[in-house]
């Protein structure tokens, strides 16, 4: 069984579903942007390692529960658009929800940070500006 998509030939999307894979990726590499903010770690485990797996965590700072989820079904789908692309093989991607920023902003401002956040995460240069006020 192959980690690539057979389409495009980039990596699965795989989920993180356990709260110890999410406690990892908080002591990994963290990257603050203005509407949201991404926490990354290599995996080291024999398992899924062409894999790129994702988290979401909205927290209730965020709002009522149907803000929550929306913030969620955003970076989800920002997630979905951009990670296959831009991310790395073998690595979890935690994305956080800001409060008053994930919700409401424009979808293309949404992407724009999560690629500078990607940017700044594996020391890329994103083109679009600086690269923001990550920690490395």
């Amino acid at each position: 069984m192959s980690n690539l998509d057979e389409t495009s030939g980039r990596p699965k999307l795989g989920t993180i579903r356990q709260r110890s894979d999410f406690l990892k990726a908080a002591r990994g590499k963290r990257f603050s942007a203005p509407t949201l903010f991404l926490q990354a770690r290599r995996r080291d485990e024999s398992g899924h390692h062409g894999e790129i797996r994702i988290g979401l965590t909205c927290s209730r700072k965020l709002g009522s529960a149907v803000v929550r989820n929306r913030a969620k079904r955003r970076l989800r789908s920002a997630a979905r658009a951009i990670l296959p692309s831009r991310g790395r093989a073998g690595w979890d991607y935690v994305l956080v929800g800001r409060a008053g920023a994930t919700a409401e902003c424009r979808f293309s401002e949404l992407a724009n940070d999560l690629e500078s956040a990607l940017a700044g995460i594996h020391g890329m240069s994103s083109g679009d500006g600086p690269a923001g006020t990550g920690r490395k």
